[in-house]
């Protein structure tokens, strides 16, 4: 079953069209619930070695506050480093890091996008959400 989203406009008795609607912004409540969520996630995967105020440790884990990688709009970049890890060297805003990230597979798409969400919405940082059905088709390309 399809589900038709808009609104109306009926101009006479026998003409009508339909105006697309918008689409929803994700509401306060909800993006106060999943930031509270990944900062749960944050504290128990990240912080010991991004630190509790996003700063990192120089040249060995990089700074998630302020970092372009992390404003910007690649999410499957984001993703696919929470899930697979990385052990490469990463060059980051013209710094470079050494330290390897262990993987986190293990933690369901909900948990990943709220971390990442929690992670883009911290300190400085102001960026937009990461849905899980993101994270779910990232997650399926990276496999």
């Amino acid at each position: 079953m399809k589900k038709i989203v808009g609104v109306f406009l009926i101009l006479s008795t026998t003409t009508a069209f339909m105006l697309p609607q918008k689409k929803a912004a994700v509401s306060q409540p909800t993006l106060k619930a999943a930031i509270e969520r990944g900062k749960t996630v944050y504290l128990q995967r990240c912080m010991a070695c991004h630190q509790m105020d996003g700063g990192g440790v120089p040249r060995l884990n990089p700074p998630l506050d302020g970092a372009s990688k992390v404003k910007g709009a690649d999410k499957v970049y984001l993703i696919r480093t929470v899930i697979k890890g990385m052990t490469e060297r990463v060059e980051i805003d013209g710094e470079y890091y050494d330290n390897n990230m262990s993987a986190n597979a293990d933690l369901t798409d909900v948990q990943i996008a709220d971390v990442l969400t929690y992670i883009r919405n911290s300190w400085s940082n102001k960026a937009s959400v990461v849905s899980a059905a993101e994270v779910k088709a990232a997650r399926a390309k990276i496999k």
